[in-house]
């Protein structure tokens, strides 16, 4: 379904990225699960990612509920007023903590908890395209630090090694707005996926990349959707 690209990191974004997180995880989760190998070959990490996500959005989803309450004084005749971007991320990571599951969901919810703790913080400068762009980079820098400090033993060619590639590429610029940031995200974690086969031989040896990594680039896709009313092309 078309939406409106936003332009800004402010409450309706998150909403908008949980929701369509959500929808590409639901298309995309039975081929997870299907190369689900490591570290144990149990076949649910895109269910558990999915249920994660579900989670996050309708936190995300109550928080906009409660707004619209208030701000019609409970009679509906006043226009309802939006969550701040702080209420919107941390309702997010809190709800993708509680909904985790499995280690994939564990980690996820490392990530969006990283994210969070800077989108909830107060903007220390003046607001446009470039402080959220900047912000946005730091986001995503924080998210793959949390989640790595998160793990006690850190394995490269997981989610992790895809989180720390698409803060990377997200990092290379000071220029530009939140799409610009988000489709580097992308194309960073993609490139990080396709070479998880060779950081881990059980990966190589099934032929599938990291199942992790590959439910993270879809949820970053959806971050350049929400961005840009688009989903990325191949090799965008």
């Amino acid at each position: 379904m078309p939406h409106v690209p936003q332009t800004c990191f402010d409450a309706l974004a998150v909403r908008t990225w949980c929701e369509l997180s959500l929808r590409a995880l639901g298309r995309v989760r039975e081929e997870i699960d299907a190369i689900n190998v490591y570290p144990v070959a149990d076949g649910d990490t895109g269910t558990n990612l999915y249920l994660t996500v579900e989670s996050a959005a309708t936190a995300v989803e109550a928080v906009f509920a409660g707004h619209a309450t208030a701000g019609s004084g409970g009679t509906g005749a006043a226009a309802p007023s939006a969550p701040s971007p702080a209420d919107a991320a941390r309702a997010m990571a809190h709800g993708a903590l509680i909904g985790a599951r499995g280690n994939s969901g564990t980690i996820l919810a490392q990530l969006l908890r990283g994210m969070a703790d800077v989108l909830a913080a107060d903007d220390p400068g003046e607001a446009g395209p470039r402080t959220d762009a900047a912000r946005l980079r730091l986001a995503l820098r924080r998210a793959a630090d949390s989640a790595r400090q998160a793990v006690a033993h850190p394995v490269e060619g997981t989610v992790l090694t895809v989180a720390s590639a698409a803060a990377d590429a997200a990092g290379t610029g000071d220029d530009g707005d939140c799409a610009s940031v988000a489709r580097a995200a992308h194309r960073g974690a993609r490139a990080a996926l396709a070479a998880t086969p060779g950081h881990l031989a059980v990966l190589e040896r099934a032929g599938v990349v990291d199942a992790g990594g590959r439910g993270l680039v879809t949820v970053l896709a959806a971050l350049v959707a929400t961005f840009t009313g688009e989903w990325p092309a191949e090799g965008d």
